[in-house]
């Protein structure tokens, strides 16, 4: 994935689910700038945690990471999502498209 958003310094864009880990991560360069924590429960998927890079704050990355996450989910499993990360909690919030995860599979 590439994001013109994302200025000419940074060009390469990178998904990544790793779920042995339960962790979804955002790469620029070859370098993990960001990452989403999720735990299974059942026929639920709970988002614990989003972290970005200091550095990189404001960019927006917390927000592609965030709506990646849930696409995946979204496209990849039936699982209920369950916002525990304030952060994630707010981001449904605002994207009504995606408040269909809360509820669906109940």
């Amino acid at each position: 994935m590439t994001s013109d958003a994302m200025g000419a310094e940074s060009t390469a864009v990178e998904f990544r689910h790793d779920p042995a880990q339960a962790r979804y991560s955002l790469w620029i360069k070859g370098k993990t700038v960001g990452f989403a924590d999720y735990t299974l429960a059942g026929p639920d998927v709970l988002s614990t945690h989003v972290e970005v890079d200091p550095a990189r704050r404001g960019d927006g990355l917390a927000s592609m990471l965030v709506e990646q996450a849930l696409d995946d989910v979204r496209t990849r499993t039936e699982l209920t999502v369950v916002p525990v990360c304030p952060y994630v909690v707010r981001w449904i919030d605002q994207h009504a498209e995606y408040q269909d995860l809360l509820t669906r599979g109940r």
